[in-house]
């Protein structure tokens, strides 16, 4: 399924993988009031294709990721539309980091401020080597605010508070060494790898990512014997689809799992 072409965000479903792109590369894709409310639509409508496995997420171009929030979309203003603005942007983030299905953040150029929150959001973050990452809202008088909470979930706390407080730029392997990235590659090998792990993630079982993945979002506050024992019981749920036999099955037969989702 495509969706029609939009001026600030692309949404392309092919092959089991959603991509989304924000399409801004002229404004160094920074994100607009209006993209977030495209970026919504798009999760929602790759949330309830079947057919989708996994996605993709990442910026038109190959200089810069995503810069942040566009700094002339009505910033600074103290206004309750500004304000509406800050709170959808906080309601996408969360529905990135809670979507059911394996989000991969695909970082092609520069990441920056709130761009830094789409891609902590996601499961795993792959980045070219020669990308840098940070936060400078320091250094226009504002604070990486809502961002906070995802780069406190990824990076210890010094790290974290270096990286807010100072807003200098961080190389990928730095980034890498924080945890903010699952991995990096050179540039001649970045979209083959890309593609190879979206692939490995479509060929897991839908249904055994979706309760594994809110398994462990329902765990962050739970008291370290009860999320076990919650676990155990989500593993008991697990093993009763039909994903999990044809994959025990497979493996036992040395075959090719083929999942349904069921």
């Amino acid at each position: 399924m495509t969706l029609p072409t939009e001026k600030d965000l692309l949404y392309d479903a092919k092959d089991s993988i959603a991509t989304i792109t924000i399409n801004r590369e002229r404004q160094r894709n920074a994100i607009s009031p209006e993209a977030v409310r495209l970026f919504q639509e798009a999760l929602e409508s790759a949330r309830k294709d079947d057919g989708v496995k996994a996605v993709c997420i990442t910026g038109a171009g190959d200089k810069v990721f995503c810069s942040g929030a566009d700094l002339s979309a009505s910033m600074g203003k103290g206004s309750e539309a500004e304000k509406e603005v800050f709170s959808r942007y906080a309601d996408l983030l969360i529905q990135i980091y809670r979507f059911e299905k394996p989000t991969l953040a695909r970082i092609n150029g520069h990441c920056l401020a709130g761009g830094t929150g789409f891609m902590l959001a996601c499961d795993i973050v792959l980045a070219r080597e020669d990308v840098t990452f940070g936060t400078p809202e320091v250094n226009v008088g504002l604070f990486p605010m809502m961002i906070g909470a995802l780069i406190y979930r990824n990076v210890p706390r010094k790290k974290a508070m270096a990286m807010m407080m100072l807003g200098e730029r961080l190389s990928a392997a730095q980034a890498l060494e924080m945890g903010m990235v699952t991995r990096i590659f050179p540039q001649a090998d970045f979209d083959r790898e890309t593609g190879d792990i979206l692939k490995a993630l479509a060929a897991k079982s839908p249904i055994g990512m979706r309760l594994g993945k809110n398994a462990l979002n329902r765990i962050e506050s739970m008291p370290f014997e009860e999320a076990v024992h919650f676990l155990s019981e989500q593993l008991s749920a697990i093993a009763k689809t039909e994903d999990a036999r044809e994959g025990i099955t497979a493996f036992l037969e040395k075959r090719p799992p083929v999942f349904k989702g069921r």
